[in-house]
């Protein structure tokens, strides 16, 4: 195995040109364990971490938008973006044990890809996009698209993720995980959710209960238009428990699980519905008393 070690963003990409078999490491926590399982034995590993800007954030402009690097470590969006990116910020909380969220990163869990990946349902409810780029240019992929198969995603051979653009935070975001134990564990599901006031819409993200984190669009589409015929976002009155409950059954169909060691498909169907319903009234409590910011919940 040879270890390649680009000094700038244009070495790591003209490296990954001649080499698109090379496997990027940053923070190594997914990496480093398949390595070291003998799950993967890559050609190449290229390097990042002496590309400085790839543990960089900004804040646009208008304050939209935030692009984070894609080093930027678990543990600096809680620290320093909760703000603007509340959800996020809380499926952080959940990445293992202090150790990997000082070194796990965003752009590690997209490469990677797991269905599992905590940062997902999140980045899906919260709206994201990916920054990719090669030797032969820059694109952005929406991260809905990003996800093409069990640990696939739509990166070319000859790309590497620079940065992930997501888009602030106008309303209360919230984020659920079933795991079998409190802290460093897979999920078994999670789920993520984010109330857009400005459009007057809600976003889903949905971990582990399917090939790849998904949206639940036809349980967004139904909320969507309950709230804005009932009235909800001008007169902020509770939602009623039919139309929780109905969200909460069409956000459990738009699962695909499996039955494996951490849980049956039967019960992540299930949890997710629970998870769906909590999360919906939470965030929306905390829109009606006017606040933007959510709490780490286990469902």
């Amino acid at each position: 195995m040879d270890f390649l070690r680009p000094a700038s963003w244009e070495e790591a990409l003209a490296a990954k040109a001649e080499h698109p078999t090379a496997v990027p490491i940053a923070g190594g926590t997914d990496v480093m364990v398949e390595i070291n399982f003998d799950h993967r034995r890559p050609e190449y590993l290229l390097d990042l971490n002496r590309i400085g800007e790839l543990s960089e954030w900004e804040v646009s402009s208008d304050g939209g938008t935030v692009r984070l690097g894609a080093s930027v470590p678990y543990t600096r969006i809680m620290d320093h973006l909760r703000p603007q990116l509340p959800g996020l910020a809380l499926a952080a909380h959940t990445v293992g044990s202090p150790q990997i969220r000082n070194r796990g990163s965003v752009g590690g869990n997209l490469g990677a890809a797991s269905p599992a990946g905590d940062s997902h349902p999140a980045l899906l409810s919260a709206g994201a996009e990916v920054e990719a780029e090669s030797v032969r240019g820059t694109r952005l992929i929406p991260v809905e698209e990003f996800y093409t198969g069990v640990k696939r995603n739509a990166l070319e051979p000859d790309e590497l993720i620079r940065a992930i653009h997501i888009k602030s935070s106008d309303g209360p975001q919230q984020f659920s995980k079933v795991g079998t134990r409190n802290a460093m564990v897979i999920a078994v599901c999670a789920f993520g959710l984010a109330l857009h006031p400005e459009t007057r819409t809600v976003k889903t993200g949905i971990g582990s209960a399917a090939p790849t984190p998904v949206r639940a669009r036809e349980a967004e589409s139904f909320l969507n238009a309950a709230l804005a015929d009932g009235g909800f976002w001008d007169s902020g009155k509770t939602i009623t428990p039919s139309i929780a409950k109905q969200f909460a059954e069409l956000c459990s169909g738009a699962c695909n699980p499996i039955d494996d060691v951490r849980g049956s498909a039967k019960y992540r169907r299930h949890a997710v519905g629970i998870m769906a319903r909590r999360t919906l009234g939470w965030a929306w409590e905390a829109y009606r008393g006017g606040s933007s910011k959510g709490d780490a919940q286990c469902a």
